[in-house]
Formats: C-alpha cells, structure tokens, sequence
C-alpha cells in the first residue's frame, strides 16, 4: 500500500523546483533540480524538523521562479469563473495556493533519506508544440516502492515552467479543480470566501488523495 509520504515525495520531487538558464532543455531542468533539492534537504533536515516555516518558506523560495501560478491557478479557477476574478482576486488565490501546498506536502520530503531519482530521456511524441512539452521522472524509494511522475512544461518567456503534474495517473491539476467546484457551491460562488477557506480545502482533500494513491 502506497503511503501518502510516498505520494507526496513523488508530487514535489516530480516540480522542477529552481530557476534554470533558459537554454537548458526541460529534461535537464529537472535533473538539475532534483538533484539541488535532495542536497537542500540533506543539509537542513533536522532545521526544518524543527521550524516547518523555514521549509515552507525554502520552497517557496525555489517554486516561485519556475511554476506558472497564474497559468495553473485560473486552470483550477477554470474560465467560468477566473473570466469575472479581478487580478487582486487572482493574486490572492495564488499567495494561498503556494503557501498551502507547500505546508501541506513540505514535511513529506523530510521522510525521504535515500533512493534515487531519474528523468528519462525525452521522446518524439512528448513535444506537445515548440513551447510545451511533457517530462517523465522515475522515483525509487529507500523501501523498494517506484513512482513514475510526468509533468507538463510551458516555455513563457524563453524560460521552462511547470503547468501540471501527474503521478502515477493520478492528474493533480484536475484534482484541484474539481477542489475549487466544489468549493464554489459550498460557498454560493463566492470567491473570496472560497480564497480565504483554500487552505482548509486543501488539508479536507488529504483523505481523497490517500484512497486515490492507494487504489
């Protein structure tokens, strides 16, 4: 049975997590990055054990630059209603979104000691266009569990960035979206009751992505 740790390793370390030259391929994007957030848990494990907002913060620190919030946040919003956000409204949604996933599958990565990590190397059929490709990572855990992570990569502005992340079939942008629907009519589509309770959807859906990782 696959553990919800597990799973989360998988998710984080399936992000390409750290601004890269632009002139790198995606594939070397994210085996650089991998291999820069192994040696950043590495050195800091027992700090951020003991100060999760310092590894909250070191992943956002690392996310910001390479993830394209905005493409990913109105992808979960959807157009029905990211169409009538204001721009504040968006912002806001995204401050919540970055600093929500990354407390809630952060202190997963502090479980991970060992294993190995590989990006595979790039096929015809993963060029989706010039400016959008699909990137494949293998996972090995230190007890013998393997998760095969693939993500979408967007160039915007000469520079790769992450849009959306599958691991193991189990699709995380539509996970969120479905999230945010419901959400929606908890809330009588009322946006910024749905921004400001984001965090606590996200802690609900724990329970799903446990059944869901599991099957």
């Amino acid at each position: 049975m696959r553990s919800l740790i597990n799973y989360s390793l998988a998710l984080l370390l399936a992000l390409p997590l750290m601004a890269q030259a632009s002139a790198k391929s995606a594939q070397e994007v994210v085996d650089d990055t991998a291999s820069r957030i192994m040696t950043l848990l590495n050195d800091n494990r027992e700090q951020y054990r003991a100060d999760t907002s310092a590894l909250v913060n070191d992943l956002n620190d690392v996310l910001e630059p390479v993830v394209d919030f905005q493409g990913f946040a109105r992808s979960v919003m959807t157009v029905r209603h990211s169409r009538n956000a204001s721009q504040d409204q968006i912002d806001r949604f995204i401050e919540s979104f970055k600093s929500n996933i990354a407390e809630f599958y952060g202190s997963a990565l502090l479980e991970f000691n060992g294993g190995e990590i590989t990006v595979r190397e790039p096929r015809p059929r993963d060029q989706q266009g010039p400016d959008r490709t699909a990137v494949h990572m293998d996972i090995s855990t230190s007890n013998g569990q393997s998760y095969r992570a693939t993500y979408t990569m967007v160039r915007i502005d000469d520079a790769w960035k992450v849009r959306n992340v599958i691991v193991e079939g189990f699709n995380v942008g539509l996970l969120f979206r479905d999230l945010f629907a419901q959400a929606m009519q908890q809330h009588r589509n009322d946006l910024d009751a749905v921004i400001a309770d984001w965090g606590s959807v996200i802690a609900a859906s724990r329970e799903e992505i446990e059944q869901e990782v599991q099957q």
